[in-house]
């Protein structure tokens, strides 16, 4: 599917590097109309900009025109900051006009949560859509292209001399010209643009991260999100990104869940929303962090430093408590401080001559501030085991000027810690202005490095294996859908839900239907004991709880007793519940349990789940989740992931598993989940049983539900 057309990137070209501005609702007073014509009068010498106010001739020292039929021109950008209600006729008007695209400051659409407003927020979408002319918000505070010091926003605020490789766009307006503005400034972190989307009744975050892809000015994409419109949209852009080498970091709002759901399988009840979107942003690159500062800090690292050619940081500073904690920092998490090899620790120490410590981390004490701090930082910096350097202090200019000398001596990365005064100029100005990515706690300097190296690691691996796709169903996988949903109610039984991951070649325990006590034994004679008996229906999805399984029953006596007691047992759970007999069943030994599980996001679509099997599963929520399809490397890295998993590689005695036909399991039912897209809600194998190595895997008892059936969300 394509998402974005050329017009539609002409439009938002326009939008961003205008060379004509109209703002219809302008007016003395600053105010919104007055303080987006204010701003956009300090580019008057680049940029024609009209006001277009009936009650004025002129406004702020330009002529104010009744209307935006009456300009000169056509404006490549007209900003409507005029009451909600009068929004969509200056839209059209501007259209009749030519105009190329537009901003809609005003507010009172969907965020009132009134039906009529939610409506008239459509029409604008589909006006834009039809018309052509593309339209960034309603509710927002317009836009920036700071690198060009065109500042087409309602916000009273703006920075000279900001510039830079990050491009931010953020639906809250507030937000992008308030604290991220702000910090900006105050540590020297430059933009190439800062786009505020507002309601996205047309253009959303995804618009724009694709447009700033293509700008040679922008390195990165920082962005600060509530909700994603489309989640594919969006997901398609990060794999653009990919490709470009183009990080996207992000602050994704909805870490907490509030409230409780009703699931009617394992997977939908172990999967919160934000847990998928933390799995998905992983699987396809995107770098989620917690606030503010982290945003912009750790986009300003990636923009600034290159890929690491080897994962060892390296720790320099004058105090040995700040380096420690830096490398506690740096462990927890999860990055690597190597030891100085031989040549280093030498040359370092014929310099402190029996001062400081020459390690990694290293303290150096008074020769932080040195004319030896050179030799130091580069006999720490040509270590082949290091690929970074940190530098952790708050010396002066001279310092500073070592530093910056240092990395472009180099061409490694360097991040700065800085110890002292936030309001310091000596040193800290220098090492701004040079762009050296500065850090003010070990914490956010770890989490920093460490997103860094993850993104690269991550991008080099995706690169080689590209993004999985699931391949067209077969006959046999058309015959088994077919009669599935011919049974014309939601939820599957056990054995119909087998059946139907059988068609992807998912192997099940043997078993046999009985309707009859007699039966069950004469089944299980047949599969030789010890069996298990399983109450089958498609009502009672939850048996454990019903006391409807038996496990391990190893003779007749014991099969005609667990037949009675299940059918007792069913009857008082749901009177009311089809009973298609039980199921007798192989007991599947040797094999170590784990689940597969796949549950359908409104947003993201069918996410896989794997995790320890049975019920300790719910216990501990050891579980790892990917967006459907996946590829054999992203399944094996799922295995990984899960801690209990451990288990099948062989623990105290026990053989080691068949992770070889796990993995296998895992992509086969990815690709079921997107060949049934649409019409699968949810999906549980718990447990499968993972045999020993070079025999495969057996599903125990499985769930399939279609859509209209009991649901997660």
């Amino acid at each position: 599917m394509a998402f974005w057309t050329e017009p539609q990137m002409a439009s938002i070209g326009k939008m961003l590097n205008p060379n004509s501005i109209a703002i219809v609702g302008a007016t003395p007073r600053m105010q919104y109309g007055g303080r987006f014509l204010a701003a956009a009068l300090k580019a008057k010498d680049r940029v024609r900009v009209y006001a277009v106010n009936p009650r004025y001739d002129e406004i702020m020292g330009v002529t104010s025109y009744p209307s935006v039929s009456e300009l000169p021109e056509a404006p490549d950008v007209v900003a409507v900051v005029v009451p909600w209600d009068q929004v969509r006729d200056v839209l059209e008007e501007s259209h009749r006009k030519g105009a190329g695209s537009a901003i809609v400051i005003s507010a009172g659409f969907a965020e009132r949560g009134l039906a009529d407003r939610r409506d008239l927020q459509r029409e604008l979408g589909a006006f834009a859509a039809a018309s052509g002319m593309r339209i960034s918000g309603p509710n927002c505070l317009g836009l920036a292209n700071v690198k060009n010091d065109i500042w087409a926003t309602a916000s009273s605020r703006g920075a000279a001399g900001l510039t830079g490789p990050i491009g931010l766009v953020c639906q809250s307006g507030a937000t992008a010209f308030g604290p991220f503005l702000v910090r900006a400034v105050e540590n020297g972190i430059g933009f190439s643009y800062i786009i505020s989307t507002g309601n996205e009744a047309d253009l959303d975050f995804a618009d724009f991260a694709r447009y700033l892809l293509d700008d040679p000015d922008t390195r990165v994409i920082a962005g600060f999100v509530e909700g994603f419109k489309r989640a594919d949209k969006f997901l398609e852009v990060a794999k653009l990104a990919a490709e470009r080498g183009k990080p996207i970091v992000l602050i994704k709002i909805g870490r907490s869940e509030l409230g409780a759901r009703a699931a009617s399988s394992h997977t939908a009840a172990l999967t919160g929303a934000d847990a998928r979107w933390d799995a998905v942003f992983a699987q396809y690159g995107v770098v989620r962090v917690r606030n503010y500062d982290d945003l912009l800090e750790v986009a300003h690292l990636l923009a600034h430093t290159p890929k690491p050619p080897t994962p060892g940081i390296a720790v320099v500073s004058h105090s040995g408590g700040i380096s420690s904690l830096t490398a506690d920092m740096c462990g927890e998490a999860g990055l690597d401080l190597p030891p100085l090899g031989d040549a280093a620790r030498d040359g370092i120490n014929a310099i402190l001559k029996g001062f400081g410590w020459a390690a990694n981390p290293a303290d150096v004490t008074g020769f932080a501030n040195s004319g030896s701090f050179p030799q130091i930082m580069a006999h720490m910096s040509d270590d082949p085991r290091m690929g970074t350097l940190v530098v952790a202090s708050a010396g002066g200019d001279d310092q500073a000027r070592q530093v910056i000398k240092e990395r472009d001596r180099t061409g490694k990365g360097v991040a700065f810690l800085w110890t002292g005064s936030r309001d310091a100029k000596a040193g800290l100005a220098l090492l701004k202005e040079a762009r050296i990515p500065i850090f003010y706690t070990p914490d956010t300097l770890a989490r920093g490095l460490k997103s860094r190296l993850d993104y690269h690691s991550w991008r080099e691996r995706r690169l080689a294996e590209g993004f999985a796709t699931a391949p067209p169903r077969t006959a046999l996988q058309d015959a088994a859908i077919a009669q599935a949903l011919g049974l014309g109610r939601p939820a599957l039984s056990e054995s119909e839900s087998k059946a139907l991951l059988a068609a992807w070649g998912v192997a099940s325990a043997r078993e046999r239907r009985a309707n009859s006590a007699e039966a069950a034994v004469a089944a299980a004679q047949q599969l030789g004991f010890p069996v298990a008996l399983k109450l089958d229906s498609p009502d009672i999805l939850h048996k454990t709880e019903a006391g409807v399984v038996r496990l391990n029953l190893g003779d007749a006596e014991e099969v005609r007793t667990a037949y009675a007691e299940i059918m007792a047992n069913a009857r008082a759970y749901a009177p009311q519940a089809r009973i298609g007999g039980v199921s007798v069943q192989e007991m599947v030994r040797d094999g170590g349990e784990v689940i597969i599980g796949v549950t359908v996001d409104p947003q993201l679509g069918p996410v896989l789940l794997f995790g320890t099997g049975g019920v300790m599963v719910e216990v501990y929520n050891d579980v790892a989740l990917r967006r459907c399809p996946i590829t054999p490397a992203e399944a094996r890295s799922m295995i990984a992931e899960v801690k209990g998993a451990r288990l099948l590689q062989g623990f105290r005695g026990r053989p080691a598993a068949d992770l070889a036909a796990l993995a296998d399991t895992l992509v086969r039912v990815s690709y079921l989940a997107i060949q049934l897209e649409g019409q699968l809600a949810e999906l549980d194998i718990n447990p499968l049983m993972v045999l020993p190595a070079g025999q495969g895997v057996k599903a125990v008892d499985a769930l399939v539900v279609f859509r209209g059936g009991r649901r997660a969300e």
